[in-house]
């Protein structure tokens, strides 16, 4: 608990006072400032790759600005999740909630020990005050969220599988859809009371329609529904339809906003307890559908129960041990169902899931302790191509996942933990502290655990790989701020892998660093510079003669980058990018990308647009740079070869009510005659993409 003199609990009421015959002179609440959420994950992510998943952070964090957390209900672990506060800050706000009771304007936030003016202007998109209890009736005559959203794009180029048979391609297979794209969104919702929506997507190349009722086709080729109440008695939460849910430190249950090793060196180490959410990505796999319930019979202890009932994607094939019985040698969750072999694939496979969560929060709010249980059942057997990699791969129609996780605060110091068990009697477990030394510095400490033999299907927890499983690490991150405008971060990760994993045929280790300096020198500049490197090992590259049974490769990433924005005018960004892949002794790739950003804002129209030029050795140096996109969508494309990447998106404010995106992007490519392979190869050296989407809000 933060200390404070009774003189700073008196200014602190005096305040709080004027305030309060101040706001109603001013307004009741500070205006929502409307904020660019890609940019919020860019600042989050400076250091893109292809193992993050953005498109789920995307959906995950705008639907946090959406549907902003009332300050007053607010949960430790709802609020720790913004990674907006570190953890004086999280430790101040709840100490002067518990001592004067629930805020009644968010100008009240000024009053807040460790609270600046640039922690606050960062945290009010996404906090509200409730001023009173709004019943279920009310709350739907009054909606926070409604709106109707459908986008679509094509690339302009042709692709070998929207060729006709009669052309020069001699792929056996072609698209059985057209070349567009199609995504729709529907959503009605009021924060903190209820929810109802329908998300669809076909992706190029699929049907426009295709109705199979038994496969849950709905439609279009994915289809997402949820309808979901919130607070009302004890039903503390009421989710039918699609839903993911994340508790403790995500071993076995880890969906939603979490980071991994990125710029938050301190708040990326823990992962909160948010329990059950709709799903309205439209990624399509890792989710729940069916019915979750969430009851809190009083203030400290909840229990959460579901069951789910999906169709998933399958490759089927007879069983090799002479048995001819039917099994599922993998479960594809790239979501394509253009082909025939695709479609066949296409919800083939029945996945049952029943689970329980059961959480007590600890009377002093110190902490909270939980308990995890997870048992999946599925239509056929699971077996996994025979090779050694998979030897400890899980195999079967059923597993049984539980779990125990706790955290505890006790003064500067947050020390969390999780530990769970699998059918297969292997062991996940992970812990760490946060720990706040000060306003100036802060420093997290995370060791994990995972058996080659630990199967857990629904987990995300801290990891090198993108699994839980076979792996064992340790993790330090640490931030100071010496000012305002100075940020030095960075972190150090250990792991090793002590079974083989997918192109790497023998146990193996790494290490991964990361560091970051920010510089602020006023709300309009300001400027990082960040160095990334990564050390593992993995078999030498196939095209080269050695002796070497394991090649330690190392990927080094240096980025500078100015940021200069005169709001609701203009902004410009300017980036250096450069990188390498280096197998040690054997060969090395070298790449770089420099790039070139401007927005402009007039009152009903904003244009942004980039021009950048990069050229790698080959794609083993490839750069991944974030670009502007649509509401909704994210693009973080690879760029490799050498060329020059443009594009220029308008977004048109009709009304109120309606907007307007369009989006151009084009690559051109100076060494290559065809671009990508297979059914996606397009013959010429430039690709260029249109895209356009429209928001109508209720």
């Amino acid at each position: 608990m933060i200390k404070r003199t009774t003189l700073t609990y008196a200014f602190n009421i005096l305040l709080c006072i004027f305030l309060l015959v101040a706001a109603p002179i001013c307004a009741q609440e500070p205006p929502k400032k409307e904020i660019d959420i890609n940019l919020f994950i860019q600042n989050l992510l400076p250091d893109a790759s292809e193992d993050s998943d953005y498109a789920d952070l995307s959906e995950s964090l705008f639907q946090l600005y959406a549907e902003p957390l009332d300050i007053n209900r607010a949960t430790r672990d709802e609020l720790a999740a913004l990674l907006l506060l570190s953890e004086n800050q999280l430790n101040a706000f709840f100490a002067y909630r518990e001592k004067l009771g629930p805020l009644l304007s968010l100008y009240e936030l000024q009053a807040v020990p460790e609270f600046d003016l640039e922690t606050i202007y960062r945290l009010l998109p996404f906090v509200t005050v409730q001023s009173h209890a709004v019943s279920l009736t009310e709350s739907l005559k009054n909606p926070s969220q409604h709106f109707l959203m459908i986008r679509s794009g094509k690339l302009l180029e042709k692709q070998k599988g929207f060729l006709s048979a009669d052309s020069a391609s001699n792929a056996p297979a072609r698209y059985a859809g057209n070349p567009l794209y199609g995504y729709l969104k529907y959503r009605n919702s009021r924060a903190g009371a209820y929810s109802y929506g329908v998300t669809m997507e076909k992706d190029a190349g699929e049907l426009a329609w295709n109705w199979q009722g038994e496969r849950q086709i709905y439609g279009a080729d994915f289809t997402s529904l949820h309808a979901q109440i919130m607070n009302q008695g004890k039903i503390k939460n009421l989710i039918i339809g699609d839903y993911q849910m994340q508790a403790g430190q995500g071993l076995i249950f880890g969906a939603g906003f979490s980071l991994g090793k990125g710029a938050d060196v301190i708040g990326s180490a823990y992962r909160s307890t948010l329990g059950l959410k709709p799903y309205t990505s439209v990624l399509e796999a890792n989710f729940f559908r069916g019915a979750a319930v969430t009851f809190a019979g009083n203030p400290n202890f909840e229990i959460t129960g579901f069951y789910s009932n999906a169709k998933r994607d399958a490759t089927t094939n007879v069983s090799a041990n002479g048995s001819n019985a039917e099994i599922a040698s993998s479960l594809p969750i790239t979501g394509y169902h253009r082909t025939i072999s695709e479609r066949e694939k296409h919800n083939n496979f029945t996945e049952q899931n029943i689970g329980a969560h059961l959480l007590h929060k600890l009377r002093s709010r110190a902490g909270q302790i939980g308990l995890t249980f997870l048992n999946t059942t599925y239509s056929l057997k699971l077996q996994k191509r025979t090779a050694l990699y998979n030897q400890y791969e899980f195999a079967g129609k059923q597993n049984l996942t539980i779990g125990f996780h706790g955290d505890y605060r006790w003064q500067s110091l947050h020390f969390f933990g999780e530990a769970a068990r699998s059918k297969s009697s292997g062991i996940g477990a992970v812990g760490g502290l946060v720990a706040a030394f000060g306003k100036k510095l802060d420093f997290s400490l995370l060791a994990r655990h995972y058996d080659r033999n630990f199967h857990s299907f629904y987990g995300n927890a801290f990891s090198e790989s993108a699994r839980s499983v076979n792996e064992t690490g340790g993790y330090a991150g640490l931030r100071f701020m010496p000012s305002r405008r100075w940020q030095f971060s960075g972190f150090y990760d250990y792991f090793k892998f002590p079974w083989l994993k997918y192109l790497v045929d023998a146990p193996s280790k790494g290490f991964d660093y990361y560091l970051h300096v920010l510089w602020k020198p006023n709300k309009r500049f300001n400027a990082y510079a960040l160095f990334h490197q990564k050390n593992k090992q993995r078999n030498p590259p196939a095209d080269e003669e050695t002796d070497i049974k394991l090649a330690t490769t190392v990927r080094r990433t240096a980025t500078f980058h100015l940021e200069y924005e005169k709001p609701l005018r203009f902004s410009l960004k300017t980036r250096l990018q450069c990188g390498n892949l280096a197998y040690l002794k054997i060969s090395k790739s070298n790449g770089f990308t420099v790039l070139q950003d401007v927005s402009w804002h007039f009152p009903k129209v904003e244009l942004s647009a980039r021009v950048a030029y990069f050229k790698t050795d080959d794609y083993d140096s490839r750069q991944y740079v974030y670009e502007k996109d649509m509401l909704y969508a994210f693009s973080i494309p690879a760029y490799y070869d050498a060329g020059t990447r443009h594009y220029l998106m308008a977004r048109y404010a009709f009304s109120k009510n309606m907007k307007l995106w369009l989006r151009w992007s084009q690559t051109r490519y100076a060494n290559l005659d065809k671009i990508s392979s297979g059914l996606n190869e397009i013959q010429g050296s430039k690709r260029s993409e249109l895209k356009a989407q429209v928001m109508y809000q209720f």
